[in-house]
């Protein structure tokens, strides 16, 4: 009898299957760089690969910290830009562009010198931003107002209020159409907007998408990708039918995404610190999803070097700069 329940639990253990391993983490750790100021939100990057310059919104401090990426060195803080959200280098125009939603207002920094030149109104909560190179306009998602503020960068003047009748996630410049598409968070739409005319051709419904927010635009490969807040996804979207062709979960409360041409890897940043990689060279393939560090809501990469910043506002008792280096894909 015992001789047979002890078949009988050997048998039992062999039908359950083992756990599968977890994935590693196809990415080291290169440097945590330590960032001035206080352990306070760090919020939207925006990187310079010509110029080696990483600009980042230090949002509980009010300033912007420029980081040298030769050199893994901060060159300079700049501060009195109110409750940084939103930041955009425009390297055209050797301008760097800061969304202060204290102030209500768009902060113009001279990319060279890293002082500020010139402030502009931008509505009533700006955030994201987007450049139309050949009209030379800055869209900013006025995120409170539910309107695109639209800026003259030649004279640094708001030009025109576009109303959105929705809070607005963020905005994005399409080199293909030539268009900016803007992220309507509480209509669950993306919002086309022609720079010649500021006037809206189009609005596409985001079909099993919540609060979509993040907003990142492949024009090489004409695909759309929005990371929805409120339902914990991203979605991907073809710009040619304007159909959604894939949906995946991500983690907690997406936000910033970024995406590496060349090695065709797309990076998905949430407030909890899961980020989420996608594999795009044959399809949409979730490679990797997992912890990188608390608030690590902001991804960068620099398509140069293919090295990928994340701001964390408190490592040991103050803000960082994480460095990972990615892993060289199998050909």
């Amino acid at each position: 009898m015992i001789k047979m329940l002890c078949m009988t639990f050997l048998a039992g253990l062999l039908a359950v299957p083992l756990a599968a391993p977890a994935a590693r983490i196809p990415f080291a750790n290169v440097a945590d760089v330590p960032l001035s100021g206080n352990p306070t939100r760090l919020d939207y990057a925006s990187i310079d690969s010509g110029t080696h310059e990483l600009f980042i919104a230090h949002l509980g401090d009010s300033t912007v910290i420029a980081v040298d990426t030769d050199h893994d060195k901060i060159m300079a803080d700049i501060p009195d830009i109110g409750h940084v959200h939103g930041i955009l280098a425009v390297p055209a125009l050797g301008r760097i562009y800061a969304s202060a939603t204290s102030t209500n207002e768009i902060v113009v920094i001279d990319e060279k010198k890293l002082i500020i030149i010139a402030r502009i109104p931008g509505g009533l909560y700006p955030d994201g931003m987007a450049y139309a190179p050949r009209q030379q306009k800055l869209y900013v998602s006025d995120e409170h107002g539910k309107t695109e503020t639209v800026i003259d960068t030649r004279h640094n003047r708001k030009i025109l209020t576009i109303p959105l009748n929705s809070e607005v996630g963020n905005s994005q410049y399409d080199s293909a159409s030539g268009h900016i598409f803007v992220n309507a968070q509480t209509s669950g739409k993306l919002i086309e907007i022609d720079p010649d005319t500021d006037k809206i051709v189009a609005s596409h419904a985001l079909q099993g998408c919540s609060g979509p927010h993040g907003l990142l635009i492949d024009s090489r490969d004409r695909i759309a990708f929005v990371a929805c807040q409120d339902n914990n996804r991203l979605l991907a979207l073809n710009m040619k039918s304007m159909e959604i062709t894939y949906s995946s979960p991500v983690g907690k409360d997406p936000d910033v995404l970024a995406f590496d041409s060349s090695r065709h890897r797309l990076y998905v940043a949430g407030e909890r610190g899961i980020v989420s990689i996608f594999d795009l060279s044959s399809g949409m393939n979730k490679v990797w999803e997992g912890f990188i560090g608390d608030n690590a809501h902001v991804v960068v990469v620099d398509p140069a070097t293919h090295n990928v910043y994340f701001p964390l506002k408190n490592v040991g008792g103050g803000p960082v700069l994480r460095i990972m280096k990615p892993d060289t894909p199998h050909r």
